[in-house]
Formats: C-alpha cells, structure tokens, sequence
C-alpha cells in the first residue's frame, strides 16, 4: 500500500502541520446587545452567557473583549416600545442611545470597529424590516428610511454599516448617502443571502423585535433557494457592498462556499441565535461538548469559505484561545 493518509494524522504535531483551515480571534466579529439606563447586565434567557448591557457596562465588556483580541464589534439596541413608530424615526434621531453609545465606544475605544445594524425593526411598532401599508412592506419608501439611519451612523462614528434589512437597491440607496456627505470610508457590509429562517428566535427575544404581525417572508430569502443568492451578491456587488453575508450559517454552508466561489469579496457568515442555543442547551443537558462542538461548528463555517464569522461564540472562543484549548 503506497498511499497511507493516516501517516499524516499519526500525531498532532503532523496534524497541524498538515492542517487546511484554522481559526483566529481575528477572524470574529461579536455581536453585542445594548439597552437603556445604566448598571443592567440582563443575560437573555435563550441565549446562556449572552447579555444586554447598558451603555457604561458596554464599555467594560468591550474593554474585556479588547484584551482577548477581540476588535470587531456588531451592535444592536433594545429599545422601548413606547418610543416606536411606524417609520421607525427614532433611528436616525442623533440623540437616541445607539447613536450615543456608538460615539462613547470609540471615544474610548479608537481602535475597535463598530458594524451597525441598518433595519427598521428595531425602531419600529410593527416589527418589521421596512414600512408597513396595508399589510404590504414598501420598499423604496423604507430606503429612504435606512438612509438617514446609515448616515446618522455613520456620523456617530461606525466603521461598517450592514443593513439586515433585504430591501432591495439598499445597498446603492446608502452607498449614494454615504458619499454625498463624504463618508466615502464608512464600508457597507451587506446582509446579502439573509434567510426566512426559523433560527431568529432567541435574537427577537433579545431585542424585543419579531413581527407583530405576518412573517418576513416577502423579504428575506427562501431557505431552499441557492442560485437566488447569487441575484443577491451580483447586486450587492455591483451596488458598491464590501462585505457579502450569508445568514444563517450553518445550515446554509453552501450558499457561504457558493458566494466564496464566485466573489472576490470578503464573504461574512452569521452564526445565528439559535445556532448558539441549540449547543447550549445541549451541552447543559450533558448531550455535547460545548467546546468541541462550538469549535466544531465555527471551522466548519470558516472551511465553507466565510473569511469572516459573527458568533455568538466569539468572546468564548477567545477566551479558549488565551487558555490554549484551540
């Protein structure tokens, strides 16, 4: 037998030598959760070890990411309902707590990026992702909308705007707002293959932002289409977006290695809510290694092709990194 693979697993000093994909702290961006008031550390219920912070512990929690390597942050507010409308105007208001907590980040913290969601629903009485008429999402009225809301982030200082949103022509609407008013460094990194998808549970919990009526499914992709995600990206591309997303992630691993395949731009992957609460649960019931399988999951998603990864699971990865557990 002259073809002998398992010479190149006999240790694991050969096995990393050979090995095709790896992980970095740096490949991550973590999502974090922002709410009103101030001292509130509320841990999300359906989301083990994951918070919503108010702004000043926020900054702790950064600071304690920053020194596990950790510098890429995406930010969502939890907000009120009382102070919801059905245009979402709050969102581009300068002195709501987002846009406040967003300048208070890189006052203190320079050099870390901030990515912002761009999307109505968490701003609006309806829930949904775009202004509601009669039952129908509009689409170029909520442009006009996520507009202004990119602008006023991108004024408080975001480095990556990502609308979430699935309107389409977004991408070139803000890419238009942003260069106007001289925010040409302001990167678009797009929502672009985002699923109706039933793994959003535990992230509504979070915020407080599921539909208050229907679905999503007029805007957000069917989970059995594939070559509709390239529509997608060729859009985006061409729209000006620097970042393509593909959201969920694990069971959409071919539509990621779809997009890398066929797009020279950094693909993004989201490691969903509830893809980190099924693990959760399951290693507290003792059914799975949380730490094997979370890493299992998150090179499985890089080997797809996502050079970068949102995950839930990004400060415990870095955790286990500084520890030298992976």
């Amino acid at each position: 037998m002259l073809r002998r693979p398992r010479r190149n697993r006999q240790s694991a000093a050969i096995r990393q030598l050979v090995q095709e994909t790896t992980l970095n702290v740096q490949d991550f961006i973590f999502p974090l959760f922002l709410t009103a008031g101030s001292n509130k550390k509320e841990e999300i219920k359906s989301m083990p070890n994951i918070f919503r912070f108010s702004a000043d512990l926020l900054l702790e929690e950064i600071a304690a990411c920053r020194d596990l390597g950790l510098l890429n942050f995406a930010l969502f507010p939890h907000f009120q309902e009382e102070l919801k409308d059905s245009i979402g105007s709050l969102s581009y208001q300068p002195d709501n707590m987002y846009l406040q907590a967003i300048r208070q980040i890189k006052q203190h913290f320079p050099e870390v990026s901030i990515i912002t969601d761009v999307a109505l629903d968490p701003y609006s009485s309806d829930g949904h992702d775009g202004i509601v008429q009669d039952g129908q999402i509009l689409n170029d009225e909520t442009l006009e909308v996520l507009g202004k809301m990119a602008l006023a982030q991108a004024q408080a200082g975001a480095t990556i705007v990502a609308p979430s949103d699935m309107m389409d022509g977004r991408v070139q609407h803000i890419r238009t707002v942003l260069d106007e008013q001289g925010f040409t460094n302001v990167a678009i990194m797009a929502y672009t293959a985002k699923y109706a998808s039933a793994f959003y549970g535990p992230f509504r919990d979070a915020l407080d932002s599921a539909p208050r009526h229907g679905d999503k499914k007029t805007y957000q992709m069917n989970p059995a289409n594939v070559k509709e995600a390239l529509i997608e990206a060729d859009l985006d591309f061409f729209e000006g977006a620097d970042f393509l997303m593909v959201k969920p992630a694990l069971s959409y691993l071919d539509v990621i290695k779809t997009l890398a395949d066929n797009y020279a731009l950094p693909i993004a992957a989201y490691n969903v809510s509830g893809e980190y609460a099924m693990v959760k649960a399951a290693a507290q019931k003792g059914w799975l290694d949380n730490d094997k399988t979370m890493y299992e999951i998150l090179l499985s998603i890089r080997r797809a092709g996502a050079k970068v990864i949102l995950s839930y699971f990004a400060k415990e990865f870095a955790e286990g990194r500084k520890m030298g557990k992976f």
